[in-house]
């Protein structure tokens, strides 16, 4: 099972659009997450925002890198950056992804060249 939360222990419904870079060299590599209204930012959930937390068997993937979007002063989105810097990372992601996929019927479509 996998899963993602803002503040640990509440697992977020909401599965984001993710969109993944890699540089030129293979080096760094870059997953934007963004959730549209997620529950963590509903009036019913007084919790905080501490990070994204990536949960699976192997254990947690986590980035601080977290920030809110607003329209007319309200919460509308959360716009996420993990910054992977080597293979080992970049692996590993994959392998959350994979899982995370599979739970949430996410698909991947590779970009233009």
């Amino acid at each position: 099972m996998a899963e993602i939360q803002f503040s640990r222990g509440i697992t977020e419904p909401v599965v984001p659009d993710v969109r993944l870079t890699k540089s030129r060299n293979g080096q760094q590599s870059k997953a934007s997450f963004y959730f549209e209204k997620p529950e963590i930012l509903g009036n019913e959930v007084n919790d905080e925002v501490t990070g994204l937390y990536m949960l699976d068997e192997e254990g947690e993937i986590v980035t601080r890198e977290v920030k809110a979007k607003f329209v007319n002063g309200k919460p509308e989105a959360l716009e996420a950056i993990y910054i992977m810097n080597s293979t080992a990372e970049w692996d590993r992601f994959m392998r959350f992804m994979e899982r995370y996929s599979a739970d949430n019927g996410l698909g991947l479509t590779k970009a233009e060249e």
